[in-house]
């Protein structure tokens, strides 16, 4: 008798094991970076609160789609969010950007609610919304995937390769009975780790693909939402899609090596582990950024700043790719403050004084300046 294909083919499917001491160290830098995150919140304001949960959402539903190979509007998307945050931002709307708002706010602000197959099915509508003309084909919408073969390839039309096939639809019910059991269940298993759960529900039903269409987001929404349940928490401070989409090539490889495996998942959340540390790594950074801004704006409340000096402050103090993470020259200044070169030398003497910025080693045309913090 030939060895199953699918992970599903296997005689105790879908009973996973993994081995708990190559996880151990993953789950407590895990653990540990989603304390010093929650931790670190209570330093910034409300408004900085819901401002930093809005740019990870954004960025949550943006590179999940991405991962698909779509390109949202983002300013719709920004829009539909922030209407629903309170948030008082003007933009175009879509049918599609309201869908995907709606869907991943009720995935993390109701993560009390049950997962049953009609709350699928409504974040399955609401992925494909009526009017929306982006449909290559007919689908089957808030419902589960037709009689045809669910595969996954790639290649030539005539010769394809096969990365994976998901179960046949007979019995497809039962299966997602099955999974959405275990998943409500599992909430108040104390000896099952959040982060393990998580993982396990993101494997197990993108392993299922019950839908025409939509299966990857659907297992991302499921994913924030087993997330949320396990910090208890409704709002959401980092994005994991962001991390998956930086390795999409691996996301893809580490999903076809387990669903051609065995029943021991351990590659499948190491792998998640380290791309969940990653996200919260990111955000880590994102926040504490956040903080120092505020607590140099409040050190230096009193201070009289032109507005160029203002713009370019934030700019450092930003960080990132357009923050001048080297320092900034005086040429620089002159570029974003748009002064002149004397009025620019002038600016940077002003806030040297003011303790705003200081001087970073080298002089001469390479001098650079930092924020003095």
């Amino acid at each position: 008798m030939n060895d199953p294909l699918w992970i599903w083919q296997q005689t105790d499917w879908p009973h996973f094991s993994w081995q708990a001491d190559a996880l151990a160290p993953l789950l407590r830098a895990c653990g540990q970076a989603q304390g010093r995150l929650l931790g670190m919140l209570g330093a910034v304001g409300t408004d900085t609160e819901v401002q930093s949960s809005l740019d990870a959402m954004l960025q949550n539903i943006v590179t999940s789609s991405a991962i698909e190979g779509e390109q949202l509007n983002v300013g719709s998307v920004r829009s539909s969010l922030a209407r629903r945050l309170g948030l008082n931002e003007e933009g175009r709307i879509t049918p599609r950007s309201e869908g995907l708002a709606e869907l991943l706010l009720d995935a993390t602000r109701a993560h009390q609610e049950p997962l049953d197959d009609q709350r699928l099915f409504t974040w399955h509508r609401w992925l494909f919304p009526s009017g929306d003309q982006m449909l290559a084909r007919p689908l089957q919408i808030g419902s589960l995937r037709g009689d045809e073969a669910m595969q996954v390839v790639s290649g030539r039309i005539d010769h394809p390769t096969v990365h994976f096939e998901a179960p046949p639809r007979a019995g497809l019910e039962a299966l997602l009975a099955a999974f959405l059991a275990w998943f409500e269940s599992s909430r108040s298993d104390a000896s099952l780790d959040p982060f393990l759960r998580a993982g396990i529900a993101h494997f197990w039903f993108v392993t299922l693909h019950p839908f025409d269409d939509g299966n990857g987001r659907l297992t991302r929404a499921i994913t924030d939402l087993a997330l949320a349940q396990g910090e208890q928490m409704t709002i959401r401070f980092y994005a994991m899609s962001s991390s998956m989409l930086d390795d999409r090539a691996g996301y893809y490889s580490i999903l076809e090596t387990s669903q051609k495996g065995g029943l021991d998942i351990t590659g499948w959340l190491q792998w998640f582990l380290v791309t969940l540390l990653n996200s919260l790594e990111q955000a880590l950074a994102r926040i504490e950024r956040v903080v120092v801004k505020a607590r140099f704006w409040q050190a230096h409340r009193s201070q009289i700043l032109s507005a160029e000096q203002i713009k370019v402050l934030n700019r450092l103090l930003d960080g990132g790719e357009r923050g001048f993470e080297n320092g900034i020259s005086a040429a620089q200044y002159q570029a974003v403050a748009k002064v002149s070169k004397a009025t620019a030398t002038r600016h940077l003497s002003d806030l040297l004084e003011k303790g705003c910025i200081e001087r970073l080693p080298g002089g001469g045309r390479s001098t650079r300046y930092k924020i003095a913090h």
